[in-house]
């Protein structure tokens, strides 16, 4: 992260916004979050989402506010920031990026919790069993509750006063002040009177009215409060837990293959684009990569949420921190350090946890106005029984428990901790949100829109037949051979991510022949069709390319959800369905459009070839539907959600892929453009309904931006993902019931904090203020719920289990 040396405002012209994410330390409650959020909010362009579960902040500033003055404005508020690590960054190194500072806070508030337990239970017995009082012992208790009330609530009067000195309060300024209130007090009663406790005898216990001592409340509040301080901790790191283990997953090192074929071991910050790394049976892949040579089952379980291993070989894909189970792989490296998926997984469940869901606000607001409002009603408790009731010692309890009951720990942790907790699960089940506004988007999902090709079927199309006569046994106008259709459309193709033109591509870079693949299946094949050919089978003859090259291409033009056209081999080309081609001047007869009806009727994905203003050829594709699709259709039925299958192929395909995945007919649309998907999501809204849209391909990518959800397969295209809220790294259709099912799990977990969070302070303060609470007993209810808040939180990090 580059950072400017003069932290002063310089350069007003420089507005590029970036992004920087700090960690912070001090916190302790949503009114310090607040406090953090206005400082910074104060600087000119700055915007801050501080997380207090995670205890980090993600700063949005222009480039003209340097870092070193964020850190200072943080360090005005009374906190300490330091520059997060970028999760799984180069230089990265998994596990070490985590936070280390909170173990050591958390073991340094368990010892101080250690030695004020020691200290607090002589205390409370004496105080609260008469029979064990002896002469002086209020003078021996008081020795006993220094240390407690000092040394071991440190930390909370080191926060009170480090907010004092801005003239700002939380909830530690109210546990502080509790604490020396009892403590101050009754140490100025022993003061007065030194031999307020000199009559007491072991087992001729004095009356307790005869002193106003409350050593005990002082000593157990703080015993308390550090006990419920450590639980927190211990739960908010393990609420993160998520991430800490994604980012340990990657390889730390790998075998780098040099050109003279020698093999040496480095580091994974070394590697570069382009290397070629050696990955032995049972080792982690370090980098995302193709693979070279060798065959092997790739365990992605921590990326895909898939346990079932993905068969590879030569031109697969592979993801870095994913395990190779059996044979041997050589990978040459497309992406290396932050470039990585495991990286931009780590970048996007950090900026997820650490951003605000709007529901976050409400707590925000509320805890602003709190503490003021807490240390006002304390006051006025004691002095209305003082001076109305006529009890001071009543009206010190009861002052002392209103400071006590009405931290507001809980309502700061209700929602950002179920936030972490849900983001964390997701991302086990292979499942990333760009923000936790998604929960709340997701919770009202009731209609999904699904793509056909890479959304319900595999995505991997093969060539099934080259069509160049009409069904009637004419020629189509172009009069080519099918060898030669083939060439001239996958040199077109190439240029385009489609599914439907990979396959087109890579059939015709193997070269295929009509009498190669006759002499696969004779018969199967009408006239004038070039069925799909075994791998490997080639031909260089009737204008096709050599075996493992395409025709040359230029111009390449790709229209989304329309077709492709290009120059091959002096040829204007065109593909797509027929009106693409008539919209690039290319006529499409009757002949052509029997053929088109043909190869539709058969199950198969068609698409017409134009070469120099003339049909050519119709090319067929097919595709299997995925195997987990169906029970994924099931599961979204289940949650109340109507499925859609709204795709640009045929409705004979449509219909086919419908019935196999369980969708109604009623709910299929075939043979629609990008902009009719962009129609049918409107639509559904305009007719009251949320509409969550799944897709993988640029031809959703407007669907995608449209909808109230956009969920993204993992493995579709860079611009489909860019527009989705949720990318599903499984590439099922059973994530998006779990995206959904997760979605509102989360919230209603959040919702039970806050009732929670808001019901105890509510009842507890009208209590307290009456003087029916005892201090001690206060003391304890408020440690209890943060851990309580916090516990129901963490039940998320088992849904679906």
């Amino acid at each position: 992260m580059a950072a400017r040396q003069n932290p002063t405002l310089d350069a007003p012209d420089a507005t590029a916004l970036r992004v920087v994410d700090l960690d912070i330390q001090g916190m302790t409650c949503a009114s310090c979050v607040g406090r953090i959020e206005r400082k910074l909010g104060k600087l000119p362009g700055v915007e801050a989402s501080v997380n207090l579960a995670l205890e980090s902040a993600q700063v949005t500033a222009p480039a003209s506010v340097s870092d070193e003055l964020l850190l200072e404005t943080v360090a005005a508020a009374g906190y300490t920031a330091t520059p997060k690590p970028q999760p799984g960054g180069s230089g990265s190194t998994g596990a070490d990026d985590a936070d280390t500072s909170a173990p050591e806070r958390n073991d340094h508030l368990f010892a101080r919790f250690l030695v004020a337990a020691a200290l607090t239970v002589p205390v409370l017995i004496v105080s609260m069993v008469p029979g064990a009082q002896f002469p002086h012992w209020g003078w021996v208790v008081a020795a006993l509750t220094t240390p407690v009330v000092t040394w071991a609530a440190w930390p909370f009067h080191r926060a009170a006063a480090v907010n004092a000195r801005h003239g700002a309060s939380t909830m530690d300024t109210l546990v502080s002040l509790g604490i020396a209130a009892a403590y101050l007090f009754s140490l100025g009663q022993l003061v007065l009177d030194p031999g307020l406790t000199a009559h007491a005898m072991w087992g001729h216990p004095m009356d307790m009215s005869d002193h106003q001592l409350y050593f005990e409340v002082a000593a157990t509040v703080a015993t308390f409060l550090l006990l419920g301080r450590w639980l927190e901790h211990r739960a908010r790191r393990s609420a993160a837990d998520a991430l800490r283990s994604l980012l340990a997953l990657g390889a730390r090192t790998a075998r780098v293959v040099h050109d003279d074929g020698s093999v040496a071991e480095v580091p994974v910050d070394a590697l570069r684009v382009g290397d070629v790394i050696d990955v032995r049976p049972g080792e982690k892949i370090a980098a995302d990569g193709e693979v070279l040579s060798g065959h092997s089952a790739v365990d992605a379980a921590v990326i895909t949420g898939e346990s079932v291993p993905v068969e590879v070989g030569p031109g697969s894909l592979v993801t870095g921190a994913t395990i190779n189970t059996s044979g041997n792989l050589r990978v040459r490296l497309r992406r290396v350090g932050e470039d990585t998926t495991l990286a931009s997984m780590g970048r996007m469940i950090s900026q997820a946890q650490t951003a605000k869901a709007p529901i976050t606000r409400l707590a925000d607001r509320i805890s602003s106005v709190f503490v003021p409002v807490v240390l006002v009603l304390a006051a006025a408790t004691f002095l209305v029984w003082w001076l109305a009731v006529g009890d001071l010692r009543g009206g010190f309890v009861a002052a002392v428990t209103v400071l006590v009951i009405s931290c507001p720990c809980a309502l700061g942790l209700a929602t950002p901790v179920a936030l972490v907790a849900g983001t964390g699960r997701g991302s086990q089940l292979g499942i990333l949100l760009s923000g936790p506004q998604v929960l709340e988007e997701a919770r009202g999902v009731d209609a999904v829109i699904l793509d056909k090709t890479g959304t319900l079927t595999e995505g991997r199309m093969t060539l099934a037949a080259v069509t160049v006569a009409a069904p009637s046994g004419e020629p189509l106008p172009a009069g080519l051979s099918p060898e030669r259709a083939l060439a001239l459309a996958g040199a077109a193709e190439d240029g385009s991510e489609h599914p439907i033109a990979r396959a087109i591509a890579d059939a015709a870079r193997a070269g295929w022949t009509r009498t190669s693949a006759a002499a696969q299946s004779d018969e199967a094949a009408p006239s004038g069709t070039l069925p799909t050919p075994a791998a490997g089978e080639a031909a260089h003859s009737g204008g096709a390319a050599p075996s493992g090259s395409l025709l040359p291409a230029t111009g390449f033009v790709s229209s989304a959800g329309g077709g492709v056209a290009a120059t091959v081999d002096g040829h204007a080309v065109v593909l797509g369905k027929a009106d693409h081609l008539v919209a690039a001047g290319v006529p499409v007869g009757p002949e052509a459009l029997a053929a088109l009806a043909t190869a539709e009727e058969a199950g198969a994905t068609a698409v017409l070839l134009g070469v120099d203003g003339a049909v050519a050829a119709v090319l067929s594709v097919t595709d299997t539907v995925k195997p987990s699709s169906a029970a994924g259709v099931a599961a979204l039925r289940e949650l109340g959600v109507t499925p859609w299958l709204v795709t640009g192929d045929n409705a004979a395909v449509a219909g086919a892929v419908a019935a196999e995945v369980g969708i109604s007919p009623e709910h299929v649309v075939a043979g629609v453009r990008p902009e009719g998907k962009v129609e049918r999501v409107r639509a559904l809204q305009a007719a009251g309904r949320r509409v969550a849209m799944v897709g993988d391909g640029v031809n959703d990518a407007p669907a995608l931006a449209a909808a109230d959800l956009g969920l993204a397969m993992g493995a579709g295209t860079d611009v489909a993902r860019a527009s989705a809220d949720i990318e599903l790294m499984g590439s099922s259709v059973t994530q998006v019931a779990q995206a959904i099912g997760l979605s509102r799990a989360t919230l209603k977990i959040i919702r039970q904090n806050l009732f929670w969070a808001f019901a105890y302070n509510v009842l507890g303060l009208p209590i307290a203020a009456l003087g029916l609470l005892n201090p001690m007993i206060a003391g304890a209810a408020m440690a209890a719920s943060s851990v309580i808040v916090v516990t129901n939180a963490l039940r998320l990090r088992r849904w679906g289990r």
